[in-house]
């Protein structure tokens, strides 16, 4: 007890000259000046002690809100002044002076109390401290503070931030700041025609905070008169009854304006009729007459004017106030050159984002296409080339897929695995081509129906087998990391590095295919046996042998398309249903046997697909079902495709 008393003396002996410093301090001056709201701790009455701080110039007044903001501000019970403090343990503070930072000294917690400003409080003192933080030495302190004007500006914002331009060293923080100092402007500029240089500077912009700073520029609010105004913020006339305006709207205007009568609702009518029934009348009316609208009107306004019930305007009385009245629209959030500087710039805008939504939607599109053709282009071998009806295209894309799986369990890096995935799936697809084609093709070739049967058979217990081995969850085919994000070209248009990856995928197996069928032995042998097996044998050729390698050949390609599907689609035993229709349209559509053919029908349907998708963007079941119906259409005015085959290969 002694010790504990001679620390409190020596503590108040040593407090005693720095409480009356501190007290003279012109930054403890103004906080006792808001001592009564500051301790009070509301939202709604902190704000003028936020302001008077984050406005009074002084050096201080950052230290204090950066303290109050983060709890660590307290204030003397006994004297009432303002201190920020450490917590030396559970009962005892090291207290700090605010006008110069230096320590008070160590005292007990019991007679401080701490300031717990709410989240409410926090944010609005966030907003005062975004002008010293504009200023700050360090850039990152610098880019958050325009981060947090991005996420919520005020009109204090501006002052603080055009302050900030001339200081600002870092090049690209000047020029974020300089475009936020432009939509500040817009919304909070006091001269009306700074506003609109500001709006002119961002003439074609497609960036979406230049739309929110100028949406808010053309809101509106809907009055009514007798006849239109000359003043020049008055904007479009609406028709009661339209879509921008509907009749109960309309009315309900002029009930509000003080122009017309409230109505009353039909049920509430009847129900003052029912009550006012008396002696088989209801005001002298028999009720025997009430069978009409018109004559319920006239006993209801019987009643009112007897002051039974409160006067009510009739349908007609509606219809006729309707008609002497106009409806228009006056701009409110701005002046009226401001507005029609915001007009003529969000046009503008608009124009533009038209034509990048188009070439967006093209990529979208192309991408579409790209994964359509990666997944056709070995059914236009085993098909288009061999005339072989293979249900099964689609489960040789899965096993390809579920292959690149497997590989990455063994192979963690994603780069590596991939590099090891590709041409093993082409192994394993190959093989599983050539045991279909042994088993089951080769006594099935020119029996269209009987292979259609067969393959579909296989297809089904292909899927059975990868749900009994991987189970009937998505398995995950993960990309590796440099193919993660997207190539942003504006806030419109962007396209994944994954979609660009299998574009690019889709032009190497083009080049692949035109390479093997034109330049290689193999490719030379298959062409001849497609065109005439007699002949190709009388030349020395195996027909059967150049059968089984093509078959496993178009299976390969199926299994690493499979690879580069599955980094973008989910794995699934079901996965190969989902492209084996539009693998046929696209062949089919293109020109069977031809692979030029084949890539403009994947381009065809990629486009269309996507052509009807944002025509009907809530139902892509739908879309699809009209695609499949135009490219029905399509076949019965071009039955042999896009690009015919011509001479004996069309013959055979």
């Amino acid at each position: 007890m002694l010790r504990l008393a001679a620390f409190l003396l020596v503590s108040i002996s040593l407090a005693l000259p720095a409480q009356s410093q501190q007290a003279e301090a012109p930054i403890q001056q103004l906080l006792q000046t808001h001592s009564e709201i500051i301790l009070k701790s509301s939202r709604r009455t902190i704000g003028p002690a936020v302001d008077a701080l984050a406005n009074s110039g002084l050096p201080e007044s950052q230290t204090v809100l950066d303290r109050w903001q983060n709890k660590e501000m307290w204030v003397n019970e006994e004297t009432g002044l303002f201190v920020f403090a450490e917590e030396v343990d559970r009962d005892t503070l090291r207290i700090f002076d605010f006008a110069d930072g230096s320590e008070i000294g160590v005292v007990p917690d019991e007679g401080f109390d701490q300031l717990k400003p709410n989240s409410g409080i926090r944010g609005m003192i966030a907003t005062a401290l975004v002008q010293f933080q504009l200023s700050d030495p360090n850039p990152e302190t610098r880019q958050r503070a325009l981060d947090a004007i991005e996420r919520g500006a005020e009109e204090s914002h501006l002052t603080a931030l055009r302050a900030s331009i001339p200081q600002e060293t870092d090049e690209a923080l000047l020029t974020r700041k300089k475009r936020l100092e432009r939509l500040l402007t817009i919304s909070y500029g006091e001269a009306d025609q700074e506003r609109i240089e500001a709006i002119e500077s961002f003439d074609g912009d497609l960036g979406v905070d230049v739309r929110a700073a100028l949406n808010p520029l053309l809101a509106v609010r809907v009055e009514a008169a007798e006849t239109v105004p000359e003043d020049a913020d008055v904007g479009r006339i609406l028709k009661p009854g339209s879509e921008a305006l509907s009749r109960e709207d309309a009315y309900d205007l002029l009930v509000r304006a003080e122009l017309a009568r409230p109505r009353i609702s039909l049920d509430d009518q009847r129900q003052a009729l029912i009550a006012n029934i008396a002696d088989g009348q209801v005001a002298g009316i028999q009720v025997a007459t009430l069978d009409t609208q018109a004559a319920r009107d006239m006993a209801y306004a019987a009643l009112a004017e007897q002051g039974t019930v409160t006067a009510a305007a009739t349908e007609a009385e509606v219809n006729e106030r309707l008609a002497n009245h106009v409806f228009y629209e006056r701009y409110v959030g701005a002046p009226p050159e401001v507005v029609a500087a915001a007009q003529l710039a969000l046009k503008a805008i608009e124009n533009k984002v038209a034509v990048n939504q188009a070439f967006d939607l093209g990529l979208d599109a192309l991408s579409l296409a790209s994964i359509y053709f990666l997944a056709a282009i070995g059914l236009a071998i085993t098909f288009g080339v061999m005339g072989v009806i293979n249900m099964a295209h689609g489960e040789f894309i899965m096993m390809g897929a579920y292959t690149g799986y497997v590989v990455q369990l063994f192979i963690p890096d994603y780069t590596l695995s991939i590099l090891v995935a590709i041409p093993l799936a082409f192994a394993v697809t190959f093989g599983a081509g050539v045991a279909m084609e042994r088993l089951v093709i080769r006594w099935l070739y020119h029996r269209p129906l009987e292979t259609l049967l067969a393959t579909f058979g296989i297809s089904i217990a292909l899927q059975q087998i990868a749900k009994n081995i991987f189970g009937t969850q998505a398995r995950p085919l993960t990309a590796p990391g440099w193919l993660d994000g997207s190539l942003v070209i504006n806030d419109i248009v962007s396209i994944s590095y994954i979609r660009i990856a299998i574009f690019v995928l889709a032009l190497l197996f083009l080049a692949l295919f035109l390479f093997v069928m034109n330049r290689t032995r193999l490719g030379l042998e298959v062409r001849a046996v497609t065109q005439n097996p007699r002949m190709a044998a009388s030349m020395g050729i195996n027909p059967d042998k150049i059968n089984m390698l093509t078959f496993g050949f178009g299976s390969g390609i199926a299994g690493i398309a499979g690879v580069a599907i599955g980094l973008y689609a989910k794995v699934t035993s079901e996965m190969g249903s989902d492209y084996i229709v539009q693998s046929f349209m696209t062949v089919v559509v293109g020109g069977v046997g031809n692979i030029w053919g084949t890539l403009l029908g994947a381009t065809m349907v990629g486009f269309l697909q996507k052509g009807i998708e944002w025509f009907n963007p809530s139902n892509t079941l739908a879309a699809q079902t009209y695609m499949i119906l135009f490219i029905i259409l399509f076949i019965q005015f071009r039955p042999k495709g896009i690009i015919a085959l011509k001479g004996r290969a069309a013959e055979a």
